[in-house]
């Protein structure tokens, strides 16, 4: 392993010796010189690791020396040193991107953890995390084993997200791959746990059960309209994962304090048309197409199967008895996004705005269809990655912003979350059938029942019924629907690419979160 490289630039450089010696004792390659125009002639003619830098010297400055440092080599790390305690010298130098700022007179203890700090701290976070991980694995096994709730999987599915944040940045390929299959067994667990529950708690024969797509208005949402006089903005992204909302939580966090971060479960299907229909109306599909027919748009029909949502959701308001002016605005490309951002202001009249913005849903589409997007978006940590550079330039974080400039409260939330599918289940159908990969539904689908969650009475499950011998398939975990016909294409085109509408912790267990704007 080669030697760290220091550069120290003191004009009492030879006072320094016994810190210098003790530098090398630890195994670093120091280089002294006592002045600013020699370290700048050093660092353009050696590669150094980091810089420490007297801040007074006669000639060239210590500051001065920084400034021409950081012109020409930017990541850097230079340690200011100094004998003064004056905040304009500390500003200037942090001003300039230093990387620590030591007091004279400094003990060799300090410049050691300084390098610590500078040189091994991503390092040593790592190996912490790694460490941490393996212990808490065995844990994390066991409970997965016992017979949880629906709460305890909340839990399981936070702990397992914080380590895959976590872990990421290790690099560590081994502990990554025993994540990975941690989250795997996780995941089949939990698909047998869902259908095992599903129907009970959705037919109300569990007391015990889950806020579900149908119940997050009435037991989330519209409380809070009453407990601030203030415009509630709803910002529903459409597809966002719970790894997801942790990704861009600290750019939110620039600007509003989190109250509160939980979870809820979408309902089946965990796709748009169901779910989402399903937050907005309070009802469960079936109950939609019955209730409200002019506003359920069925899947073999021509059309938006969300065109309604502003009408179900003023419906919903209704038979809560909320009596309040609202909006309802959904953002599908950039232009849209533009225009809502110039007429917020206008959206301070009303007591609700709802905001449903679907960038991620087109993200994990193109995915699929776009190589490049596919190479840029690889894995769930890239994925991840692009999301939150959009977020940070996207139209969506002005109305962050705006919404938090003017002191309102914030709810973000979603309709479901999606998976990175692999593994392949058979499936033959005619040629009605539907075209997701997570789930089918139609009248002669073919399929072992052991690979899937097969719901043959679609009313249990308050699904439409499209006719008498309609049937509901979904795949479990990461598994995904292809056809005998041209089986080896469908696979390969497929594989790896991120869906929703089966049963997983990505897709089911998602977001809702309770933001106070800060000041």
């Amino acid at each position: 392993m080669e030697k760290v490289r220091i550069l120290w630039a003191d004009d009492e450089i030879d006072m320094l010796k016994p810190h210098i010696i003790f530098l090398e004792q630890k195994g670093y390659d120091v280089t002294p010189i006592n002045n600013g125009d020699e370290a700048l002639d050093l660092i353009r003619a050696n590669a150094y690791d980091i810089i420490f830098l007297d801040e007074n010297m006669p000639g060239l400055s210590g500051i001065e020396t920084l400034e021409k440092i950081k012109a020409d080599f930017p990541n850097l790390p230079v340690v200011m040193i100094t004998k003064s305690e004056e905040e304009s010298i500390m500003e200037d130098a942090i001003g300039s991107n230093i990387s620590d700022y030591l007091i004279k007179p400094v003990k060799p203890n300090q410049i050691l953890l300084s390098l610590k700090r500078n040189l091994d701290n991503k390092k040593l976070a790592s190996e912490k995390s790694t460490l941490s991980y393996q212990q808490e694995f065995r844990n994390i096994g066991l409970e997965i084993g016992n017979q949880l709730e629906h709460n305890e999987w909340i839990e399981i599915y936070r702990k397992l997200v914080r380590w895959e944040l976590e872990l990421e940045k290790s690099k560590d390929e081994g502990i990554m791959q025993v994540l990975t299959m941690q989250i795997d067994e996780a995941n089949n667990v939990f698909s047998r746990f869902i259908e095992k529950n599903y129907i009970d708690w959705i037919n109300g024969r569990r007391n015990d059960k889950p806020v579900l797509s149908h119940t997050l208005m009435r037991d989330k949402i519209l409380p809070r309209i009453d407990s601030t006089d203030r415009p509630l903005f709803v910002l529903i992204v459409d597809n966002l994962r719970y790894d997801q909302w942790k990704a861009i939580q600290p750019l939110v966090e620039d600007y509003f304090r989190t109250e509160s971060d939980e979870l809820y479960y979408s309902i089946l299907p965990t796709t748009t048309q169901y779910a989402r229909n399903a937050l907005f109306s309070g009802l469960m599909p079936s109950e939609i197409r019955k209730k409200y027919p002019k506003y359920w748009v069925d899947e073999e029909e021509e059309g938006s199967k969300n065109q309604f949502e502003s009408e179900l959701l003023g419906e919903q308001l209704k038979r809560f008895g909320k009596d309040v002016k609202y909006s309802y605005n959904k953002i599908l490309n950039l232009n849209a996004g533009k225009k809502l951002v110039e007429s917020m202001p206008n959206l301070m009249v009303n007591k609700l705005n709802v905001i449903v913005y679907n960038f991620i849903d087109m993200l994990s589409h193109a995915r699929t269809e776009m190589e490049m997007i596919r190479e840029l978006a690889e894995d769930e940590a890239a994925y991840r990655s692009l999301m939150q550079s959009w977020f940070e330039h996207s139209s969506l974080y002005e109305i962050v912003r705006f919404i938090a400039l003017k002191k309102c409260d914030l709810i973000i939330t979603t309709d479901h979350g999606s998976i990175r599918v692999k593994n392949p289940v058979r499936i033959l159908g005619d040629r009605e059938v539907n075209t997701n990969l997570r789930y089918k539904y139609g009248r002669s689908l073919k399929y072992n029942a052991k690979e899937v969650f097969e719901v043959r009475d679609p009313e249990s499950v308050f699904l439409p019924r499209v006719n008498v011998s309609t049937a509901y398939v979904f795949t479990r975990a990461d598994d995904f629907f292809a056809y005998p016909n041209n089986y080896n294409y469908y696979v390969n085109y497929y594989r790896n690419t991120f869906q929703h509408g089966g049963i997983s912790m990505q897709e089911i267990m998602v977001p809702i979160v309770y933001l106070k704007p800060k000041g």
